[in-house]
């Protein structure tokens, strides 16, 4: 049976960003995975980032903990998803799998990508615009949320008008929800979106 891990030699990724390092193959019978790892060489020293064995998944990085998965139901795929990348991923990945076949005796194989961490030109944030004019029942719940497009990480504020001139700060974050709401909810209510 002839099988081969592919994947592109290199690839680019955008700060606090995700990205997938690919890496696949094709299953063949007869052959089983018993392991995969994910090893890499970077500034800061190298080691094992992932580990997939029949104990299970196994992170050894500290500062990949929580950022790191590989797809669990697709045969084949063992490509690995960093969430939020910082410029310090940076580096040299290898995917390492190994299979058993029916006369027990292991075959491995390997390959490398080069990951590269690039920052984007900054880009305000640009809100889209919401609804104007909502008229809900009293009572009801309802909830308003701030989009903006732009480099991230984006913070938003909601704030309501108030006739003496200065706005109310309400809630620090991209959506506001009302329970229950009453008459005296209603007003203009704007949203602010803040990047670097």
């Amino acid at each position: 049976a002839f099988l081969d891990l592919s994947g592109p030699s290199e690839i680019k990724g955008v700060w606090k960003d995700s990205i997938t390092l690919p890496c696949a193959y094709v299953p063949v019978e007869d052959l089983v995975q018993q392991t995969l790892s994910w090893t890499v060489i970077r500034d800061k020293g190298s080691g094992t980032v992932f580990r997939r064995d029949g104990s299970g998944d196994h992170v050894f990085l500290s500062e990949y903990r929580d950022r790191i998965s590989v797809p669990k139901d697709a045969p084949g795929n063992v490509s690995l998803l960093i969430l939020d990348l910082e410029i310090s991923d940076r580096g040299t990945y290898t995917c390492q799998v190994t299979w058993r076949d029916n006369n027990n005796s292991l075959i491995a194989k390997e390959i490398t990508t080069q990951l590269e961490v690039v920052k984007v030109a900054a880009t305000k944030p640009i809100i889209r615009a919401g609804e104007l004019g909502l008229t809900v029942p009293a009572g009801a719940s309802t909830s308003l949320t701030c989009e903006a497009s732009g480099s991230p990480p984006i913070s938003y504020r909601w704030f309501r008008s108030s006739p003496a001139g200065k706005p109310v700060l309400l809630s620090s974050g991209a959506e506001l929800a009302w329970r229950s709401l009453r008459p005296s909810d209603s007003g203009t209510y704007f949203c602010e979106a803040e990047n670097r």
